[in-house]
């Protein structure tokens, strides 16, 4: 038995080498290396090629080069291709593939100039008609049938020479039935080269439907949009085909909470078109403040709301859509314009606003953020306002500071007298605007509050800076625009080394 078991092994040995030798040969190699190349309609690049029992055929070093010149990065570069294929296929005209394993894959994807997503070449080959690129062609055409031999070179009473077909190599057509990607990496690129949405840790398992259709389900481990907003831990049932990426049913976390929602989009199609639609809550606002570039520790609490929208991700200001968000638990602290007030008034609830309520509703056109209503609630004031922000950042906001008689009768009379009583019983408010950018609002609320002249007068109660007299107060109507009237800049805290007055009449350094 064991002399058997010593031969067994020993056969086995030599087949396996046998087939290395058979598959690392330079004829099958280039031959496995067009068909690739012709399935995945680009050049493709293999180093290496060998055949174990336990890992099936594995193709090491694979590459693929970009045609796009945004990028010096190959378009596709992976540590192995395991095909675990039906090793007898090898020596005949199809090559069924039971699963192919892709290790380790990078793709760079840029958007081509009519912004489209498309394999590296597709444009030279959609003008062409040719399937398979130029450089991938390396078998030569098939000579005639059929050659007649010409009077000058046939000998009398001979019998003309027929030239049979010359004999074609043997083409291996690769049947695939499973894919799986481990550990992947994706990053697709706008036609500048700017980073449009990144996928780390891709783990994808799918069943090939057709050459060119692919069903299963992803996860992935962490996914940015333009380096800003991102999800971890997604996962959804997908479908990807020639004309359309589909996740229907995405489950991720997101800020320490929870989103769920689906979206499509048709990465041929010209600008590539997408929708989306999602649900979140437990979002923590701070983070999500942080994460899209704000100044963190400004505000406290716990996000949920819905967002539906469509757009195309050849031209990002394109979007479009309507949502809503809700904070609970809400708590607005360190913003600097509000702490100053807070003190100059005497108005501790300013200095850090416990919110009862706080929610937008708002809906987007391409290139502007319009909102329809924002309210902010504490126990006795209430902030709100409608107006746009465009997707560069500038604020037009129309806003309202109210509060209620409580707080009003603890005014300075000439402050409380610029308040006016509004539609909602027990409130007085002040009217006033926001304009600037997000990093760096402006706006005239201070003079609406106290009066311009008001304003230097505390300042110099306070210990501010010398002023001249103060001259008869203003009319508070007559206060000049936001634009004359800086703020503060978000999410910095200017009196910890200002005096409130002008902490709240000057920009944060």
């Amino acid at each position: 038995m064991a002399i058997l078991a010593g031969v067994l092994i020993g056969l086995a040995a030599i087949v396996i080498i046998g087939l290395n030798l058979y598959v690392q040969s330079l004829g099958t190699q280039a031959r496995i290396q067009q068909e690739l190349s012709q399935r995945l309609g680009a050049p493709v690049r293999i180093k290496t090629i060998s055949v174990t029992p336990w890992g099936g055929l594995t193709l090491s070093g694979i590459s693929v080069p970009q045609s796009s010149s945004r990028t010096e990065s190959n378009f596709l570069a992976a540590e192995s291709f395991e095909l675990h294929a039906g090793i007898s296929s090898l020596f005949s005209g199809s090559l069924v593939i039971k699963k192919v394993s892709v290790v380790s894959p990078k793709i760079v994807w840029p958007q081509d100039e009519d912004g489209k997503w498309r394999l590296p070449n597709a444009r030279e080959r959609e003008k062409s008609g040719a399937g398979i690129p130029a450089d991938t062609q390396t078998e030569a055409p098939s000579p005639p049938a059929v050659a007649e031999a010409t009077p000058e070179a046939t000998p009398p009473n001979a019998t003309p020479k027929v030239l049979r077909p010359a004999k074609k190599a043997v083409v291996l057509i690769p049947d695939v039935q499973r894919a799986v990607i481990s550990n992947g990496e994706f990053r697709f690129l706008d036609r500048v080269g700017s980073l449009v949405a990144a996928f780390e840790g891709v783990d994808l398992h799918a069943t090939v439907k057709t050459p060119s259709s692919l069903e299963g389900t992803v996860k992935i481990a962490r996914v940015s949009a333009h380096d800003r907003f991102f999800l971890e831990k997604l996962r959804s049932p997908f479908h990807y085909d020639e004309n359309e990426v589909d996740l229907s049913k995405i489950v991720a976390r997101a800020a320490g909470g929870e989103v769920i929602g689906a979206f499509n989009i048709h990465p041929q199609l010209p600008n590539s078109p997408f929708k989306f639609s999602f649900k979140f809550r437990d979002l923590q606002a701070d983070q999500v403040v942080t994460d899209a570039g704000g100044s963190p520790g400004m505000i406290q609490g716990k996000l949920e709301g819905n967002f539906e929208a469509t757009g195309n991700a050849g031209d990002s200001n394109a979007l479009a859509g309507t949502g809503q968000i809700v904070l609970h638990d809400g708590q607005l602290q360190q913003y600097s314009l509000l702490v100053a007030l807070g003190q100059i008034l005497q108005i501790e609830e300013l200095t850090q606003l416990h919110l009862e309520q706080a929610e937008a509703r708002y809906h987007v056109t391409p290139g502007l953020v319009t909102i329809d209503q924002l309210i902010l609630r504490s126990p006795n004031i209430r902030l709100s306002a409608t107006g746009t922000v465009n997707f560069n950042g500038k604020l037009h906001l129309d806003s309202q500071l109210a509060i209620n008689d409580k707080v009003r009768g603890q005014l300075y009379r000439p402050i409380r007298e610029n308040f006016q009583p509004t539609g909602e019983a027990g409130y007085s408010a002040v009217q006033f605007q926001v304009a600037g950018s997000l990093d760096r609002p402006r706006t005239n609320l201070v003079d609406r509050i106290v009066g311009h002249d008001l304003k230097d007068m505390l300042g110099g109660w306070l210990g501010g800076k010398k002023t001249e007299k103060p001259k008869k107060k203003k009319n508070s109507q007559n206060a000049p625009p936001p634009s004359e009237t800086p703020g503060v800049e978000e999410g910095t805290d200017s009196s910890a080394s200002a005096t409130p007055a002008e902490a709240a009449s000057s920009p944060a350094p």
